[in-house]
């Protein structure tokens, strides 16, 4: 199962820690643009539920079927959403982007943030 056809709260571990982190800046942003989305790598793989929303130029860092660190995020068990504003702003459809992700509204981040619990954090 890809994140396109995961059930919201998927994957969620008992006793973890839930976050939510967007990532609002592209892989060309400067040196440190890429270690936000290896920090979300870092939780998921310490047991934590994962959760990445990728807004504004970052929904550039999913374009391609082979982008290095989406495929990352993913193996490591992070659920990858794309902003879809973000998306058609940048005249991206879920057909330019990496099967590992999938678009969501704003009400999917607004809801995610009001849970129990989420941790939200904005780069």
């Amino acid at each position: 199962m890809d994140a396109r056809t995961a059930a919201p709260g998927a994957g969620t571990r008992t006793g973890a820690a839930s976050y939510f982190l967007i990532e609002s800046k592209g892989n060309w942003a400067g040196p440190n643009a890429g270690t936000f989305l290896l920090d979300a790598v870092a939780l998921a793989e310490a047991g934590h539920r994962v959760r990445v929303l990728l807004v504004e130029d970052g929904v550039l860092t999913a374009v391609g079927t082979d982008a290095p660190e989406i495929r990352r995020l993913a193996g490591a068990g992070v659920e990858i959403l794309v902003d879809d504003f973000s998306a058609a702003q940048r005249a991206l459809s879920a057909t330019t982007l990496s099967p590992h992700v999938r678009l969501a509204g704003m009400d999917v981040a607004a809801a995610a943030l009001t849970e129990d619990g989420c941790r939200g954090v904005w780069h």
